[in-house]
């Protein structure tokens, strides 16, 4: 039986470190299915999701920790094999004056209301005129039953007058 594991990755950011993932990953017959990266600051972030027979998996997850002596920080996580119940999805775009505390204030804003952050991104950029730093978030929420996607962008509205919130 195939089973997964999800990972994240952390390093120094240096040219190799994802070929140095994969090898390991082909290496123990795992299958890579879907990451995410990304370099911030200077370093290396990684999401990943890996899938390989279950008697190979102990050998696997071994050989990623282990790359703690290469630098790279791999924690792992068997994946649960928990259904999620079916939900409607919304993909969400939100640019407002940036902020501290503005994504504390969006998160709280959207599980408030009910939904659950699927996938986010968030990023500062310069306003078009003045330069000034906007936040600018986009994302997939999920929606329970019964919430329309109006409760939703009322909830975010609701954390100031300079948000602008659309969704799809």
């Amino acid at each position: 039986m195939k089973v997964s594991v999800v990972m994240t990755v952390l390093a120094a950011d240096r040219t190799g470190i994802v070929k140095r993932l994969s090898e390991t990953v082909a290496d123990h017959a795992g299958n890579w299915l879907e990451s995410r990266m990304a370099r911030l600051a200077g370093q290396f972030a990684g999401i990943l999701r890996v899938e390989c027979e279950e008697e190979g998996i102990e050998e696997l997850v071994e050989a990623l920790e282990a790359l703690a002596s290469e630098g790279i920080s791999v924690q792992v996580q068997r994946e649960s094999h928990q259904e999620a119940p079916k939900r409607a999805m919304l993909t969400l775009d939100v640019v407002g004056n940036d902020r501290p505390g503005i994504v504390k204030a969006l998160s709280a804003a959207i599980a408030s209301a009910g939904a659950n952050v699927e996938d986010l991104h968030t990023a500062l950029e310069s306003a078009p005129m003045s330069g000034h730093p906007l936040f600018h978030a986009k994302g997939i929420v999920s929606l329970p039953d019964g919430l329309s996607p109006g409760a939703l962008v009322d909830s975010i509205e609701s954390l100031g007058e300079d948000l602008a919130v659309s969704v799809e």
